[in-house]
């Protein structure tokens, strides 16, 4: 492979909503490069970048997928990503990884959900933005409206650097800005020489800035985010592809454009520089398990050069890594290369210590910020015996996407797979069908829901048993607090007036369990304390109402009674779990649901919808921000089972133009008509086992 300056090298992801022609886009390219000689066709299966088999049978992008060609001496890499919000993870993962964001805008539909939300994106990681308004050759297309709409949403800095040449079945051509009399020539030059005082000094005497200092000024612009040049194409008929490819290769970014930072092994901040000589400092944007080659990690390189045998430290390996063979990838095609300066982007195989985000070389750069996923199902193999098969298979998965989620609840007995919504997790079933023989059957995930307290109470149990030979003898008495969270347990104990007779005490913080010993006079010897103890916990990890985790509760031990023979730890324990059970039952006991915060971002439109909506689930508003581009963020505090399935009512509320973010916040006592039908439930379902 040949070596490139830095300044020759353009990464870009084609990014935006599905349907807008990315990946035809992309196919196009590559014939019309010289790289493939017959066009590609997403709809019959012959896609160079969706050659996946999920992807070519539901005929959408899902994985991201890396070219490279040339064009104007310039090595493009460019990246396809998934069009629909449901694997923003994959296109998220490559913008962290690129210099610009060629966002792709079908010119008929105009702006999309995912259209705003890869816009949004793409400024957090300080990308340069491109705007493509594909499918020019669409009969519904508007120009004048759609430019309209995408200032209005986008902003001013929006501005054509051409213009269709005919609209619909009658585009023939792009205008450049640049020529004379062209209708945007003015606004797209005064956009870009506000960048440079000097530039803007001499257009406004008269002199304009040469084609060379626009192209300089231009890049400068991009950066800054003071220009967002919009470019008109067709990817079937390639109308203006030419025009797309001359313009990415003189302002699209170069990688020594954007200023990353990265830390060195004291924390301090350093600034990156793309010199091929400098220490070596790489980061894995992507990772796919390859049939073939096993897995993958793409690798963008930042500054250094990585060569094959070179051994490095990770950021996720302790004793470091060796590149065995560097690949440059040409969508699920492999080429063996030497090595790889910076800006280049590569792929290195079987190195099981690398996942997503790990950082190579002795520097350490940030994680990606992925959305956390919302959409969860309970999920067991179809087929008994395959539980170890699936594990494995789901931990691929979970290298793969980070967007996707696995955790046994260990209180509902249940394996929940967690993604991005529906879609997300149905592709995910396929794969592990196609590629790890395991099917799957799912169904809604149960709540983790918690028991508690609300009152204080007192009792005892004795338990006495008698069989012929040693009998089992063991006498409790307890009386139960409630102990809210957040109480310090220390304060608390050392209270004298209310624990006078106390000797010591256990604290448990994951169940914010206190246990208080107030036996006076050895009426229990100080051998069975662990017993009971023990018999407190396991009552408490099995509920007591309806088989949910206890918490915030305190036990007060301040009386038992034991005989020399028959008492044991065995009857200590069972006496300590049933005068548990008996005095819970007495103080008022209570189910707690977990309460989360929740972000809806929706069109201006929406806002009455949502807030309409919010009371009917239990929510309770907490303020609207505007969130740019005509979109309002309701924050509410909700119960968790109120929006297992949000994500459906807000699609047919917003015509999918909705997205939504939850966090846990705390638990909170359920009210008192659904408590019962919870625990009727919780009933039922034990009577059915």
């Amino acid at each position: 492979m040949a070596k490139y300056n830095v300044q020759d090298i353009r990464n870009i992801a084609l990014c935006g909503h599905g349907g807008s022609g990315k990946t035809t886009l992309a196919d196009t390219i590559l014939n019309e490069t010289g790289i493939v000689k017959k066009l590609a066709n997403v709809d019959d299966g012959t896609s160079i970048c969706d050659f996946d088999e999920e992807e070519k049978a539901h005929k959408y992008t899902i994985e991201t997928s890396v070219i490279h060609f040339e064009h104007n001496g310039k090595l493009f890499n460019m990246i396809d990503t998934p069009g629909y919000p449901d694997f923003i993870g994959q296109t998220i993962g490559t913008l962290w990884g690129v210099d610009t964001a060629a966002i792709v805008i079908n010119a008929a539909a105009g702006i999309e959900v995912n259209t705003r939300r890869v816009f949004a994106e793409a400024k957090k990681a300080g990308l340069g933005r491109i705007l493509v308004f594909n499918k020019m050759d669409d009969e519904k297309v508007n120009f004048e409206k759609l430019l309209k709409l995408v200032r209005d949403v986008f902003g001013a800095e929006c501005v054509p650097l051409n213009t269709p040449d005919g609209e619909g079945h009658a585009f023939k051509g792009v205008i450049s800005s640049f020529d004379d009399n062209a209708k945007y020539k003015d606004n797209l030059i005064e956009t870009i020489v506000t960048v440079d005082e000097s530039a803007m000094e001499k257009y406004l005497e008269g002199t304009p800035p040469t084609k060379e200092e626009l192209a300089l000024l231009m890049q400068q612009a991009i950066l800054d985010g003071t220009l967002i040049p919009i470019l008109c194409v067709s990817g079937k008929t390639k109308v203006g592809l030419q025009e797309l490819l001359d313009t990415l290769a003189l302002c699209s970014l170069s990688p020594d454009k954007i200023q990353r930072k990265a830390k060195n092994a004291d924390g301090e901040e350093i600034e990156i520089k793309a010199d091929p000589n400098a220490p070596v400092i790489a980061q894995v944007f992507k990772t796919r398990i390859d049939p073939f080659v096993q897995k993958l990690n793409f690798i963008r390189v930042y500054s250094g050069t990585l060569k094959n045998g070179q051994s490095l430290t990770a950021s996720t390996s302790r004793r470091g890594i060796k590149i065995a063979q560097l690949f440059q990838m040409q969508a699920n095609e492999t080429k063996p290369i030497d090595e790889a300066t910076p800006g280049m982007i590569v792929a290195v195989a079987k190195l099981e210590e690398l996942i997503t985000c790990a950082t190579l070389g002795d520097y350490r750069m940030n994680e990606f910020p992925f959305p956390t996923p919302m959409v969860g199902l309970a999920a067991a193999p179809k087929s008994r015996g395959d539980e170890a098969k699936l594990s494995g298979a789901l931990a691929k998965i979970t290298q793969e996407d980070s967007t996707f989620l696995i955790e046994r609840n260990e209180q509902t007995k249940q394996l929940v797979i967690t993604g991005m919504s529906e879609l997300h997790l149905q592709v995910i079933r396929e794969r592990l069908k196609r590629r790890d023989k395991v099917e799957l059957d799912t169904k809604e995930p149960k709540i983790a829901y918690r028991e508690t307290i609300q009152t204080n109470a007192e009792g005892m149990y004795r338990h006495k048993k008698q069989s012929g030979g040693a009998g089992q003898f063991g006498e409790v008495h307890i009386r139960m607090y409630p102990f809210p969270k957040g109480t310090d347990p220390e304060t608390y104990a050392n209270n004298k007036d209310q624990f006078p007779s106390m000797k010591d005490f256990h604290y448990d913080p994951t169940t914010n369990f206190l246990w208080i010993d107030a036996i006076v006079g050895g009426v229990i010897p100080s051998n069975f304390f662990p017993a009971i103890e023990k018999g407190f916990k396991e009552r408490m990890s099995k509920g007591v109402i309806a088989g949910y985790q206890v918490q915030d509760v305190c036990v007060e031990l301040f009386h038992g009674k034991y005989h020399d023979v028959d008492s044991n730890e065995h009857a200590f324990k069972t006496a300590g779990s049933m005068a548990f059970k008996a005095v819970f039952q007495k103080a008022k006991p209570a189910l707690l649901e977990p309460m989360v915060k929740m972000e809806v971002t929706v069109p201006m439109a929406n806002v009455g919808d949502v807030n309409s909506d919010l009371p009917n689930r239990r929510g309770r508003p907490l303020g609207i921000d505007d969130a740019g581009g005509g979109m309002q963020t309701i924050t509410a505090e909700v119960p968790l089972s109120e929006v297992m399935t949000y994500n459906r009512t807000l699609a047919s509320m917003t015509g999918g133009q909705g997205s939504y973010g939850i966090e846990f916040l705390r638990y909170d006592v359920v009210p008192g008509n659904i408590q019962q039908q919870i625990i009727a439930s919780a009933e039922l379902a034990e009577e059915e086992e």
